[in-house]
C-alpha cells in the first residue's frame, strides 16, 4: 500500500472515531437535559423522598390546677444527656459503631458519676429503628451530673445535654387518686402512619390526666429530618432541599381547672393519717368536689414517665391496695348512715307518723330469729323517729323497715341516685347495689323476706355504696332536696385567664314533703348537738353541724370486721360542706370517725388553727 493510501485509511479512522465520539457526547448531552431540566422535578422529589424523614414533636401537656389556683400537675425541664450516632459512627460493620457508643457511655459514666442505663441491644434497637435521632442515654440530670459534664467533656464530639418537658406533682401525693398519671406513650396507629419517627409523648393512665387527656395533649408538630444513604443524620444541606426542612412547632395542651379546694383536700387527706378509708367534700349547692381522698396512696411522681416491672408489681400486689379510688371504686355497705334514707321514705313515701313509737329492748324478733340493736345491754326504751335518729336505733328502723317493706326504701335511694354511677369524671367509678325483690329473684332465685327488709333498714344485706355516693345524699339532704351531679371539672384556664365555666348539673329535685325533711335534718342535728348523740364526737361549739354515723359488719359473722362511717353537713341553716368519711376496720362511727369529722370542719371554720388539728 502507497503512503497516500495508508494515510488516508488513518484519516478515515480518526473521523470515524470523532464521528462515534460526537455520538456519544450527543446521547449524553440528551440523557443530561432530560434529567437536569426535562425531570429535574420528578429526580428532586425522588432525592427528598429518600433523603427526608418526618419526626413527630408531641405538643406541651397542659397544667392542671385547684379552684383556688394551686399547681397540682405541671411540667418542668428534664436535663438528658443524648448521644448523635451520626458522629460517632465508624467504618465497616453497624457493629464497630455499636461498640464504640458502648465505651463512650463507660466513659460518661466514670463523669458523671452515675451507672450506665443504656445496654448494646438498646443502641441495636436505636440503630434499627430511630437512626437519624439522637439516642438517650441518661434521663433526668441531677445538677451535680450535669456540672461534671460541662466540666470534664469540653470538645467532645457527638455528645450534648438536651432539655424536654417533664410531668411533675409539685403536691407529692395530694389529690392522687383524682390526678392520676401519665405514662411514656406512642402515637396512635392512624396518625403515626404519617410521620417516619414520632418522639414519644406523655399520655394519661388513671384519673383526671386520662379522663380529660385530648384537652391536656395539645396538637403534635412536625420537624423534618435530613439523612445520607446510610440512614445517619446528614446536618448540611443537601441538595434539592432548599426550603423543605422546615419546621412546624406543636401547640401546647389546655390547662384544665378542678373544682378541688387545695386546703380542703389537705384537710381530708390529714383526717385519714394512717388508716385505710375515704373521704369527699362537696358543695351541696353545686355538686362540685372539694376534695377527694383516698387511703392507702402513692405519689404520682413515682409513676410518671418509666418505671420499672418490679415497682408496678409492688403496687399491684400490695394488700393495702394503694391504687384504689376507694371513693368511688370502693363499694361497701353504709350501715346506719342510710338511716335518714330509710326515714325519709318511710315518710314521704310510706306515709309514716312522724310521731309514731316503738321500743327497743336492745333485740328484736322476727319470728323465731332475734336481731340485735347496737346497743344490746338495755335497749333505748320507747323512741319516736327523730330519738331514733338521735340514738341511731336498730330496732326501730327495723320496724320501719317491716311496716314499709322493702320497695318504698328502694325507691327512695334509687332516686337519690343510689345504685348507679354518678357520672363525675372519674373513670372507674362503680355503680353500688340496691337491691329489691326483683333483683333477689334474678340473682338469687328466691322471694324477698322480712329479714331482708330489716338488713336494708338499717343498711345491711345486699346494699352497695360508694363514699361519693353518700356525700351526693348527704348534700341532698343539707340543700332541700336537689340532687347535683358531682364534678371536678370546672373549666380551663388559657394565657388570658380563665375562659367561661360551665354551670353545674341539676339531675333532678326531690318532691320531699318540707316538714318531713324538717324532721330528718332535726335528728341529724341531735346525732351530733345532743348529750347522747352518736356523733357528738364531732361537734363545734361555734357552728351547727348535723350528721349521722355508721357502723356496717363486713365478712363473716363474729370475725369482728367493721366499717366506721359518718355523713354531715353544715352550718346547719345555710349548708356549705358536705362530707362523707369512711375508715376500713373502724371500731364504730361514732369513736373512729367523729373525732375525724371535727378535725375536718375545724379546718373549714376555722383555718387559723391549722390542717384539721382542734
Amino acid at each position: 500500500m502507497s503512503w497516500r493510501g495508508l494515510f488516508d485509511d488513518e484519516v478515515f479512522r480518526l473521523r470515524a472515531v470523532l464521528v462515534v465520539m460526537l455520538g456519544a457526547l450527543g446521547v449524553l448531552g440528551v440523557v443530561l437535559w432530560r434529567m437536569q431540566v426535562a425531570n429535574a422535578v420528578l429526580y428532586q422529589h425522588s432525592l427528598s423522598e429518600q433523603s427526608v424523614r418526618r419526626l413527630r414533636l408531641p405538643g406541651q401537656r397542659g397544667q392542671i390546677f385547684a379552684r383556688d389556683g394551686t399547681l397540682l400537675a405541671g411540667n418542668q425541664p428534664s436535663y438528658n444527656l443524648v448521644l448523635y450516632l451520626e458522629e460517632l459512627r465508624r467504618p465497616g460493620r453497624r457493629q464497630n459503631t455499636v461498640t464504640n457508643v458502648e465505651a463512650v457511655v463507660q466513659k460518661l459514666a466514670q463523669i458523671l458519676g452515675e451507672p450506665p442505663r443504656l445496654k448494646r441491644s438498646d443502641i441495636l434497637a436505636h440503630i434499627h429503628q430511630r437512626l437519624p435521632l439522637p439516642l438517650t442515654a441518661w434521663r433526668n440530670l441531677t445538677p451535680a451530673a450535669r456540672a461534671r459534664f460541662a466540666e470534664q467533656t469540653l470538645g467532645w464530639r457527638g455528645v450534648a445535654v438536651e432539655v424536654e418537658p417533664a410531668r411533675v406533682y409539685p403536691e407529692g401525693a395530694l389529690a392522687a387518686h383524682v390526678l392520676g398519671y401519665v405514662r411514656r406513650a406512642e402515637p396512635e396507629v392512624e396518625e403515626e402512619a404519617a410521620f417516619n419517627y414520632a418522639d414519644p409523648e406523655m399520655t394519661g393512665h388513671a384519673g383526671v390526666e386520662k379522663y380529660f387527656d385530648a384537652l391536656l395533649r395539645g396538637t403534635a408538630g412536625e420537624k423534618i429530618l435530613a439523612v445520607d444513604v446510610s440512614g445517619f443524620n446528614y446536618r448540611f444541606q443537601l441538595p434539592g432541599l432548599a426550603g423543605k426542612l422546615q419546621q412546624r412547632a406543636p401547640v401546647s395542651g389546655h390547662d384544665v381547672v378542678l373544682t378541688l379546694d387545695a386546703r380542703v383536700q389537705r384537710l381530708a387527706e390529714n383526717a385519714l393519717e394512717g388508716v385505710s378509708g375515704a373521704a369527699v367534700v362537696l358543695d351541696p349547692n353545686t355538686g362540685d368536689v372539694l376534695a377527694m381522698a383516698s387511703r392507702p396512696h402513692f405519689d404520682p411522681n413515682d409513676l410518671t414517665g418509666v418505671i420499672s416491672r418490679e415497682t408496678w408489681q409492688l403496687l399491684l400486689n400490695d394488700p393495702g391496695k394503694p391504687l384504689l379510688n376507694r371513693a368511688l371504686s370502693g363499694a361497701y355497705p353504709p350501715g346506719s348512715i342510710f338511716k335518714p334514707v330509710v326515714a325519709m321514705a318511710a315518710l314521704d313515701l310510706g306515709q309514716a307518723d312522724p310521731a309514731a313509737m316503738y321500743s327497743c329492748p336492745g333485740y328484736f324478733m322476727i319470728g323465731k330469729h332475734r336481731m340485735e340493736c347496737w346497743d344490746n345491754r338495755v335497749g333505748h326504751g320507747p323512741l319516736n323517729l327523730r330519738g331514733a335518729l338521735t340514738h341511731s336505733c336498730d330496732v326501730y328502723f327495723y320496724n320501719l323497715g317491716l311496716r314499709y317493706g322493702g320497695e318504698v326504701i328502694h325507691d327512695m335511694a334509687t332516686a337519690l341516685g343510689l345504685g348507679r354511677r354518678t357520672g363525675v369524671e372519674l373513670e372507674g367509678e362503680v355503680a353500688g347495689l340496691v337491691p329489691n325483690e326483683a333483683w333477689k329473684r334474678r340473682v338469687w332465685h328466691d322471694g324477698w323476706r322480712d329479714g331482708d327488709s330489716c338488713n336494708f333498714s338499717i343498711g345491711q344485706g345486699a346494699l352497695l355504696v360508694t363514699p361519693l355516693q353518700m356525700a351526693s345524699v348527704t348534700a341532698t339532704l343539707a340543700n332541700g332536696g336537689k340532687v347535683w351531679r358531682p364534678r371536678l371539672f370546672l373549666g380551663l384556664r388559657e394565657a388570658a385567664g380563665a375562659l367561661p365555666r360551665p354551670p353545674p348539673k341539676l339531675a333532678h329535685t326531690m318532691a320531699w314533703n318540707a316538714a318531713h325533711l324538717r324532721l330528718v335534718r332535726e335528728g341529724m342535728r341531735d346525732v351530733i348537738n345532743a348529750p347522747a348523740g352518736t356523733g357528738k364526737h364531732a361537734a363545734l361549739p361555734d357552728v351547727m353541724i348535723a350528721g349521722k354515723t355508721g357502723t356496717a359488719e363486713i365478712g363473716k359473722k363474729g370475725e369482728g370486721h367493721k366499717l366506721a362511717w359518718m355523713i354531715a353537713f353544715a352550718p346547719y341553716e345555710a349548708p356549705r360542706y358536705a362530707i362523707v368519711v369512711l375508715v376500713e376496720e373502724g371500731v364504730s362511727g361514732g369513736a373512729t370517725v367523729a373525732p375525724l369529722i371535727h378535725n375536718i370542719m375545724n379546718g373549714l371554720f376555722h383555718p387559723d388553727t391549722g390542717e384539721g388539728e382542734g
